[in-house]
């Protein structure tokens, strides 16, 4: 099961390497710049979970876009304000968006629910609807099959890391559970996994609330 303090002291502890070893792949970028190229200039963006701010925020602030950050890591936050200084930032929990009813546009779950416990992901995927106006953009990412599992020195940083991965069916049922209706699923390869053929789905959705 996932502790959330081990993965926010995971978070704190590897920022700089973090920051080096992340890099999107071409699928990632591919469904990432799909959905962003539908969101509307001056629209106000919450990327959940948004880490050192590479590459969704630092995107989001060359398009002139309101970007929002939110992160429960201090460390990651810092590094986000000077990868994206336009943007505005805010430290916690994903479960509790602290962000008023109706108040964003999108909102982008890069490669962070998969940190949620298992018990809290509708609980997040609730909170995405809640600060979503009707007719809002999400796009999230998960794994194809439910998985759990940890690592005590991911990245080779002495450092230990958890997931909890809901999987695709699980996934779907949580954001029409939610009122989101999905538009569009995107395959792409997991970057970081040992496993070649370990995958992400991504998920773009729109909220069907009147």
């Amino acid at each position: 099961m996932v502790d959330k303090e081990v993965v926010l002291q995971g978070y704190e502890d590897i920022a700089d390497v973090y920051a080096e070893e992340r890099s999107p792949s071409d699928a990632e970028q591919k469904a990432l710049a799909s959905f962003l190229k539908k969101i509307p200039t001056e629209s106000r963006v919450l990327d959940a979970g948004c880490g050192g701010g590479e590459p969704v925020l630092q995107h989001l602030s060359s398009q002139s876009q309101r970007a929002i950050g939110l992160d429960f890591s201090a460390q990651q936050l810092e590094k986000a304000q000077s990868n994206a200084p336009e943007a505005r930032l805010l430290r916690g929990d994903m479960t509790r968006l602290p962000l008023p009813d109706s108040t964003v546009d999108a909102v982008l779950a890069y490669h962070s629910l998969i940190h949620v416990p298992a018990g809290e992901h509708q609980a997040v995927i609730d909170e995405f609807a809640r600060v979503l106006r009707p007719g809002g953009q999400l796009l999230v990412s998960e794994g194809p099959g439910e998985w759990q599992g940890t690592n005590p020195d991911w990245l080779d940083a002495a450092t230990e890391m958890q997931w909890y991965i809901a999987g695709a069916e699980a996934t779907r049922v949580q954001l029409e559970n939610a009122g989101f209706q999905i538009e569009t699923e995107y395959g792409a390869p997991n970057t970081l996994a040992e496993d070649e053929e370990a995958s992400w789905i991504f998920f773009d959705a729109t909220l069907d609330r009147t």
